[in-house]
């Protein structure tokens, strides 16, 4: 029986290599256009860093502005002809779509692994969630576009009823969806999906790290079989192609999610619509009337999972000052015990995704420490690896207080009042997502109105999910609105048709 197992597991594998083996040249990961994987005519490439090792562990094809340009043509050819595909036929592919990906799962989760330092188990799950989304959106995308609206004229003021108004949702054209390292397959099929359900065509540019997990991911797209040129994945440096795919005048939508990169493309982007994520400062309010323990439990797992490095991590506890030491007592004993290694060990802290961004942590700890902040454990670094670390009595001046490190590192701020609480959240020029820890749930609710951000949990830590939840940011956290529902929403526009009736008589019946 067990050889039995073991012999299928093995020709499993085999299959899954075989399958893939088609991305890849040379040792170079191929890029995906008009349904065929393809070596890009730059004749280079750019290697993607595993953030354990410090070292190259793929290579990825740097595209040029003449490939982005013919991928954009074949996507726009392409769409039409999808656009008049029936519904439930598009929905039949995603489907199809969703049970690869899970069939795939294991060596997408490999990748990441190894490409973001993503801990295995998380890692999996990523990539289940990811078909769960696909096969839903497929469902959700029958329900919302199935639609239609009707309208009389005489409903309105002044106006007889001689004209009858039927309107529907109809495709925008191309989308270009850009996802970032942290969740490169979650986050693209999210994009993916509702994109392709409401007809339009889509090019996939991924970030460097990420990038073949992404690849894996358009690979299983590409097995289901989607009409060439409908999908394509173009990989290379932002300096390189970035501008060059959000200023395309081909380009008719654009789905981002990010940092301040998005900032810029907005201010490019001109009359594109945009659906933009572009990170926070979220912040925890702990009241006195709290469940401390289950408070400490979503902050440790809020601030630390996936070592911080979550849009929705919690970014900062705002803690009222007579029941802070107990809370900060809580959360070090948790804290104590989360697991501090490489990825492929399931440890709840692994390394930061690159130097760069362990160096951006440091600058941030170091000025606090300048300034006077209490240190619950010692600071310690390795490579990339970072040590979890609570910073408590961190004051305004600190940069910790307002800047988003994206790693292990969480401060606290000691406060007087609710009130004191509110100003220092609106203050920030993010408003992604903010939580509250209190038993009084009219009080919650009256906090909640008062916080200028996207998403208030109450009694749970920030979350992106559920994936059909809407999810939005304020002020510099994002543009638009992202679930399920209003991704499908948001890239459909309105089309109306009007039937104009002679005017009545009044001499009938």
């Amino acid at each position: 029986m067990c050889l039995f197992i073991y012999t299928n597991i093995l020709q499993l594998t085999v299959v899954i290599a075989t399958v893939f083996a088609e991305m890849v040249e040379n040792e170079v990961f191929k890029y995906y256009s008009n349904g065929e994987w393809k070596v890009s005519s730059s004749g280079k490439c750019v290697p993607v860093i595993n953030p354990t090792t410090r070292k190259t562990q793929y290579k990825v094809q740097a595209c040029n502005q003449e490939e982005v340009d013919n991928v954009i043509e074949s996507a726009r050819v392409a769409q039409k002809s999808w656009a008049k595909t029936p519904l439930w036929k598009r929905a039949e592919l995603l489907h199809k779509v969703a049970a690869i990906l899970k069939q795939h799962t294991k060596p997408i989760a490999d990748c990441l692994v190894k490409e973001i330092a993503k801990p295995a188990k998380d890692a999996h799950t990523e990539v289940v969630r990811s078909g769960d989304l696909v096969s839903y959106c497929a469902e959700e995308g029958i329900r919302v576009l199935g639609k239609g609206n009707y309208l009389v004229s005489d409903s309105f003021p002044g106006n007889e009823r001689t004209k009858y108004c039927l309107t529907s949702k109809i495709p925008l054209g191309v989308v270009l969806a850009i996802p970032p390292f942290n969740y490169p397959v979650n986050l693209a099929v999210s994009k993916i999906a509702p994109a392709l359900i409401a007809g339009n065509s889509l090019v996939l540019k991924p970030p460097t790290q990420g990038a073949v997990a992404a690849l894996h991911m358009m690979h299983c797209f590409h097995l289901a079989g989607f009409p060439k040129g409908l999908i394509s994945c173009v990989t290379g440096k932002g300096s390189e192609i970035g501008d060059f795919l959000t200023m395309h005048p081909g380009i008719n939508c654009i789905s981002f999610t990010g940092g301040d990169t998005g900032i810029a493309i907005s201010k490019k982007a001109g009359m594109v619509p945009l659906q933009m994520e572009l990170g926070g400062k979220d912040a925890c309010i702990i009241l006195e009337d709290s469940d401390l323990d289950l408070a400490a439990s979503n902050i440790v797992k809020g601030g630390f999972s996936y070592s911080g490095q979550r849009c929705t991590a919690v970014k900062v506890v705002l803690v009222i000052e007579s029941i802070a030491d107990t809370l900060v007592k809580k959360v070090n004993e948790k804290i104590e015990k989360l697991t501090v290694g490489p990825p492929e060990d399931n440890c709840d802290i692994t390394p930061v995704v690159t130097e760069c961004s362990a160096n951006f942590i440091e600058s941030l700890v170091m000025d606090a420490k300048q300034k006077g902040a209490k240190f619950c454990q010692e600071y310690r670094r390795e490579g990339n690896l970072i040590w979890p670390l609570l910073l408590d009595c961190v004051r305004s001046d600190m940069r910790i207080a307002w800047e988003e490190p994206f790693g292990p590192v969480l401060p606290v701020i000691r406060i007087g009042s609710v009130e004191e609480a509110i100003r220092h959240c609106n203050a920030s020029n993010f408003g992604l997502q903010g939580c509250i820890f209190t038993k009084d749930i009219n009080k919650a609710i009256l906090i909640s109105d008062a916080m200028e951000m996207g998403t208030v949990q109450i009694n749970s830590a920030p979350a992106r999910g559920p994936d059909h939840f809407p999810f939005q940011g304020l002020k510099d956290s994002g543009i638009g609105s992202q679930g399920i529902t209003n991704s499908i929403n948001m890239m459909t526009k309105v089309k109306s048709t009007v039937i104009n009736l002679p005017a009545p008589s009044y001499t009938m019946g």
